[in-house]
């Protein structure tokens, strides 16, 4: 007698659904690593374990679906030829066509809650959770122990995972930020050398310092722009006085109309105040020079976070409104870089530009990471020595200065398509044909600026660096989305492709001031170079050349 199918099907159903229950268990890894280098070679000796009750705050990142659809996309969207090109997508097309699925997302909030953890922040469009938790749950939610090390360059303990983390989830996470506090996040901004001669500057501040308003008529030389309209985003990561701010507009005998909000991205404080140990200058002197090149901006974000990068990103790349301007002076050393790149590519595909400074210690270095200010993925600024014709007059003369950075990838990332176009790379340049080279861009960072921070008195002629040139770069790329937005035409969004042809073309000295004297252990040269770039902003030249 055969045995009828009824008295197994329960039996086969069973089984397969305890089958399919042991499959979903079965711990994902992520799509990029975690550990650091210093833990796994014992350069940074263990110490002992994190106090399992401290609470931490961390960033999950989802993956971006069809990452070759969004890398085809980008292609075609800054391919002049393409019937797409600018065709930017809003935060909500991005996220449909590119973002987590709502039921992926769905399934991670439900991780996160049945883990115990707290839920503070991120969406669907912003592709990542912001939670806080205890370090014994982030232990068994991410099957990790959670150690303490002692890194002997800085002499200090960190934080940081013993192994790569798993998630109980059904698909693969991105990233998680947060899990370590190795990276310490530099700014870059430098102070004058104590005995060091100041530098000659006829500016509009006190001591004849720059204004920041000095750079916008050196580098614009117009009325008609004021950057109206537009909102600035600042990556930031301390917070800030607006008390500062205000005392440099009454101090320069100028009147602010813009708005500066500040966004904490995972709960970090928005306020930095030096009788609790916060520095406010850099803060301080982005939101001035993006301002004295768009004095007429809607408003300035600074987008807050003590320790996450994709925080910051996430936000300034879904946040609305949506800022198009977007500066970062800072630089840090992520576990992997590629956790940045699906908010950098977002940023892109949203028609954003995001220029990053290149650091203040000359040429780049072997074994000098510089992050992520060698990434194809930003528009890099370098720095100058700049003269005017006067306070509040034009552009005279800019030579290298001798502290910007820029130079060959240190950690060998490709060279993008756009400095492979011939002509970029030059035996005079001394660049690469192999790896990225930067800086793209560049302007004033000499000490030559008014600035006011911390609560105190201001200074002049103290402060230099890259810091100065990145926002001011965001500043008058305001004044040319104005532009187009007057036009009706889209925004010139991720400029890179775009200023790269131009350089090539009989136009250039039109956009661009070539910088051709001086060297930051890269020469000067005709066209691009190493120490500047393409150069500096040539007032409404290269707007013009962008807004079409």
């Amino acid at each position: 007698m055969k045995p009828r199918l009824s008295v197994f099907l329960p039996i086969i159903v069973a089984i397969v659904l305890g089958a399919s229950i042991v499959c979903l268990a079965q711990p994902q890894s992520l799509l990029t690593h975690h550990v650091r280098e210093v833990t796994l070679n014992g350069q940074a000796p263990f110490v002992g374990r994190l106090p399992a009750t401290q609470s931490l705050r961390f960033d999950i990142v989802l993956a971006v679906r069809d990452q070759a659809g969004l890398d085809s996309f980008l292609q075609k969207a800054y391919d002049p030829s393409s019937p797409s090109y600018r065709q930017f997508l809003t935060v909500e097309k991005f996220t449909e066509r590119f973002g987590p699925s709502q039921k992926d997302f769905d399934a991670l909030i439900r991780f996160a809650k049945s883990n115990g953890f707290t839920v503070t922040g991120g969406s669907r469009d912003a592709i990542d959770v912001v939670l806080k938790g205890s370090v014994a749950t982030i232990e068994t939610a991410f099957h990790v122990t959670m150690g303490l090390y002692h890194d002997p360059i800085e002499n200090r303990d960190f934080y940081a995972p013993d192994r790569e983390p798993t998630v109980d989830l059904p698909f693969q996470l991105w990233h998680i930020t947060g899990l370590d506090n190795y990276s310490i996040p530099r700014n870059a901004l430098v102070r004058r050398p104590p005995g060091a001669k100041p530098p000659a500057s006829v500016g509009s501040c006190p001591g004849v310092s720059f204004c920041g308003s000095d750079m916008r008529a050196a580098y614009y030389e117009g009325t008609a722009l004021t950057g109206k309209g537009q909102n600035i985003g600042l990556l930031e990561f301390l917070g800030f006085d607006i008390a500062d701010v205000n005392t440099y507009y009454t101090n320069a005998k100028q009147k602010r109309t813009a708005k500066v909000i500040g966004v904490s991205t995972d709960g970090s404080p928005i306020t930095c105040l030096a009788s609790q140990g916060c520095d406010d200058t850099e803060q301080t002197i982005d939101i001035t020079q993006a301002l004295g090149m768009a004095p007429g901006a809607t408003a300035v974000y600074l987008y807050v976070s003590n320790n996450s990068d994709t925080a910051m990103l996430s936000s300034m790349s879904s946040r609305k409104p949506l800022p198009l301007n977007l500066s970062s002076s800072w630089s840090w050393t992520p576990v992997d870089p590629k956790s940045d790149d699906p908010f950098f590519k977002k940023m892109m595909a949203q028609g954003q530009s995001f220029f990053q400074a290149a650091g203040d210690s000359g040429a780049w270095k072997t074994g000098q990471f510089v992050w992520p200010n060698e990434s194809e993925n930003v528009i890099c600024v370098g720095g100058t020595d700049l003269t005017t014709k006067g306070a509040g007059k034009g552009w005279a003369t800019e030579t290298v200065w001798v502290d910007g950075g820029g130079g060959i990838s240190p950690d060998h990332f490709a060279i993008p398509s756009w400095q492979k176009l011939k002509g970029v790379i030059t035996k005079a340049n001394e660049g690469s044909t192999k790896y990225r080279n930067g800086p793209d861009v560049s302007a004033n960072s000499n000490f030559t600026f008014y600035v006011c921070a911390d609560q105190t008195t201001c200074s002049e002629n103290e402060f230099g660096g890259t810091s100065f040139a990145a926002p001011m770069w965001a500043g008058y790329l305001a004044l040319a989305n104005q532009q187009a937005a007057a036009k009706h035409v889209p925004p010139p969004g991720f400029i890179n492709p775009t200023i790269y042809p131009l350089g090539l073309g009989k136009g250039y000295h039109t956009d661009f001031h070539d910088i051709t004297v001086g060297t930051n252990g890269f020469p000067a040269t005709k066209g691009y170079d190493l120490a500047t770039g393409w150069g500096s902003p040539n007032t409404n030249g290269l707007i013009n050349a962008l807004a079409k």
